[in-house]
């Protein structure tokens, strides 16, 4: 495994500044999404690492965020039209 944490790429995604379209836009890559499933099943499995579950419980953290700041970014193309 990559010593790359999954939410790593939440937080270079809002960190080099974004617009309200590419919120909106925004999807974690293959490899993340693979990574958070692998993390998710051996969580429910009792098999994961205590560091591995907390890289979960933060990326579900920032997962939520990303969640909430897309539905505002719905709303504020909506006003723009």
């Amino acid at each position: 495994m990559s010593a790359t944490k999954s939410y790593e790429e939440i937080i270079d995604f809002i960190a080099a500044g974004t617009t309200p379209e590419a919120v909106v836009a925004f999807h974690p890559s293959d490899s993340v999404q693979q990574r958070v499933a692998g993390l998710i099943e051996r969580s429910n499995q009792g098999s994961i690492s205590a560091e591995d579950q907390s890289e979960l419980e933060d990326y579900l953290q920032l997962e939520h965020i990303m969640i909430m700041a897309k539905a505002r970014a719905r709303q504020l193309t909506q006003l723009g039209q």
